[in-house]
């Protein structure tokens, strides 16, 4: 797969990953939502291919982007959420 079809791949990833994954993103948005699947993309494809699980051709890039970007978005939600009370009953 080319840069250009990974990097698109992981737009498409990140924006359903966002979908997927659980809670709230915050103020982080779509710019950072699709930054992080273009990167979970490439590296779940460089990790893929370089473990023998997947070619460069195969379709399962497309679950292995999904994964990766699923897992960044969780990383990311764990480390960087809101610790302020969202309401005060």
């Amino acid at each position: 797969m080319s840069v250009i079809g990974t990097a698109a791949l992981g737009l498409a990833a990140g924006v359903i990953a966002s979908l997927v994954t659980p809670g709230r993103r915050g103020p982080f948005g779509f710019m950072l939502t699709s930054l992080l699947g273009i990167i979970g993309a490439f590296a779940a494809a460089y990790l893929g291919q370089e473990a023998g699980w997947y070619q460069a051709e195969d379709s399962t890039g497309l679950i292995a982007a999904l994964l990766g970007a699923a897992i960044l978005l969780l990383i990311w939600g764990l480390l960087f959420r809101s610790r302020r009370p969202t309401s005060s009953v």
